[in-house]
């Protein structure tokens, strides 16, 4: 096909025309940013991916010397299977949807392109029938599924997700003893400094993150309703689920021993709350971050012909931290739905899990777009220390907080009620505050102790717990 407009690369972004005019965002707005999850979850890849499960198992039937009728390969025919495979086109893509035209059957007509494929070797044409043996269609969609999961996780979410991780540690480390006033509430509370609350996320989305790829994706190739039925009656001595549990671990997967016509899903909604895990992470981490920006706490870098607003020409909008917000929240939502929907089926099979799984490229794409718009925003951070010093010295009453304790530790009389009666709802100065201390009851060091702390100094550990997490 040579309109580029009807057929266009899927690992490229599309051309401009097809990008206005895209009805989802993901292949218009954002076409040049998810161009390499289109690769794994386009239509032409799962097509792609089709073929090769049909091949690799007619390679595995040809190796089991139980069945008889199909000897093993002989090197052209291993060469002219592989040369299948590798030259594997749009137009081939094409020729099997319209195929499908015919069929209504999307596997079925994989399965008719290969037997016609074979049709031009002399020796293969006569193996067109050990094609799609013994299988139904989830036996080779279900093992499409798992490998695209294995290696959009891989490929593509591992890898993001690690970037995200070391961004914010090298911010933690950055800024581990930059002073700022805490907030609970939106209240000013205790300081921090900014590298800690950098580094509160980096051990959070290491944990998730961990949980993701733990997950252990499983496949299956067992017939109709999961009893090898087809392929016992074909071949009754054949060591059948000995040979699937070979081929499903020779794609990588760990093997489902048991199940109805379909692989259950269950891993695909461990794979799916994981990483809807990581982008909750990721969601409180953008509202922070769009909260200090907001304060002037911290700035952005910007482009220099970028515009923040087409009115007024001071702003920096914090565009990056909003859209990745959007995108997680939206991959969640698909997610969501995806884990709780799609183990479950009606009896051995129904079809409502189809469509729901052509879906899962977008959810992933939301989210990896949203990793990359978050790894942008994060690299253009600067700190504005002259922001977090100023509304730390506007905050004293902050230190009430030591005060208390301390009069607590040496029993002096309802010491939390004298400042919650001296300082709540007040914005103390740093005289009031010291006048108070002076006249209580303390030992001479503790007085001085407490009159040499400042909002900047009372920091607790934040320094040191954000440079551990940085180690």
């Amino acid at each position: 096909m040579n309109d580029k407009d009807d057929m266009s690369d899927p690992t490229a972004p599309p051309s401009s025309a097809r990008t206005l005019a895209a009805l989802s965002p993901l292949d218009g707005r954002y076409a040049d940013k998810t161009a390499d999850m289109r690769e794994l979850f386009s239509e032409f890849a799962l097509i792609r991916r089709r073929v090769e499960i049909e091949l690799r198992w007619l390679r595995a039937l040809a190796a089991e010397p139980a069945i008889g009728e199909l000897p093993p390969l002989n090197a052209d025919m291993e060469q002219y299977l592989q040369q299948v495979l590798q030259d594997f086109s749009l137009q081939d893509g094409a020729r099997i949807k319209e195929i499908e035209r015919r069929t209504r059957h999307d596997v079925k007509a994989v399965e008719y392109f290969l037997k016609e494929a074979f049709a031009a070797h002399a020796k293969l044409r006569q193996y067109g029938e050990f094609l799609h043996f013994g299988c139904t269609s989830e036996d080779i969609n279900n093992l499409c599924h798992a490998l695209q999961l294995r290696e959009a996780r891989e490929r593509l979410l591992l890898p993001a997700l690690t970037g995200l991780g070391k961004t914010l540690t090298g911010l933690a480390r950055t800024h581990a003893d930059r002073p700022m006033l805490g907030r609970t509430h939106g209240q000013p509370a205790s300081p921090t400094t900014l590298g800690k609350e950098f580094a509160v996320y980096v051990p959070r989305l290491r944990r998730q993150r961990l949980q993701l790829a733990g997950v252990r994706i499983a496949g299956k190739i067992n017939g109709a309703v999961g009893n090898y039925s087809a392929h016992l009656a074909a071949y009754p001595q054949a060591p059948w689920p000995a040979l699937a549990r070979s081929f499903v671990e020779g794609l990588g997967l760990h093997w489902n021993p048991c199940t109805t016509q379909i692989e259950p899903h269950d891993y695909m909604a461990e794979y799916f709350h994981a990483a809807a895990r990581c982008n909750v992470i990721l969601i409180d981490c953008c509202r922070d971050i769009w909260g200090y920006l907001a304060l002037g706490y911290l700035c952005q870098q910007s482009a220099q012909e970028a515009v923040g607003s087409s009115t007024m020409p001071h702003k920096v909008n914090p565009m990056d931290f909003e859209n990745a917000e959007g995108n997680l929240g939206l991959a969640n939502a698909l997610l969501g739905h995806l884990a709780e929907t799609l183990p479950v089926s009606r009896w051995q099979r129904d079809l409502a899990d189809s469509t729901r799984l052509r879906n899962v490229g977008a959810a992933l794409a939301h989210a990896l777009l949203a990793y990359r718009n978050l790894q942008s925003g994060l690299g253009s951070l600067e700190a504005v220390p002259e922001a977090m010093t100023a509304d730390l010295e506007g905050a004293w009453q902050v230190l009430a907080e030591p005060v208390q304790t301390v009069m607590r530790r040496h029993g002096l009389e309802r010491p939390y009620e004298k400042l919650k009666e001296f300082s709540r709802g007040r914005r103390l100065g740093r005289e009031e505050l010291h006048a108070f201390i002076r006249a209580l009851k303390l030992p001479e060091d503790e007085k001085r102790r407490l009159l040499e702390l400042t909002p900047e100094r009372y920091l607790g550990n934040a320094p040191s717990q954000a440079r551990k997490i940085a180690r």
